[in-house]
């Protein structure tokens, strides 16, 4: 089984010409110059019209971000 459809590899396709020609914007309205973020822009271009692409996990990276946090500030606390 294939993961991603013909569609959105187009959709993909198109989001890195525009970054190359440095038409492509993020939410923001920035200019986007990073590969993967053009990848990501695609991608949920495809989304949004339907194409066979599989949803984003998100769930992995949160609870990693909130560990460090907690590692840090328990380590200032021993110190001081």
């Amino acid at each position: 089984m294939a993961k991603y459809g013909r569609g959105a590899s187009k959709t993909v396709k198109s989001a890195m010409r525009r970054r190359k020609r440095g038409t492509l914007k993020s939410g923001s309205g920035r200019k986007v110059t990073s590969r993967k973020q053009a990848i990501a822009i695609g991608l949920n271009e495809a989304r949004e019209k339907g194409a066979k692409v599989p949803s984003r996990g998100r769930s992995r990276k949160r609870t990693g971000r909130k560990r460090t946090a907690r590692k840090r500030s328990t380590s200032r606390r021993a110190r001081a």
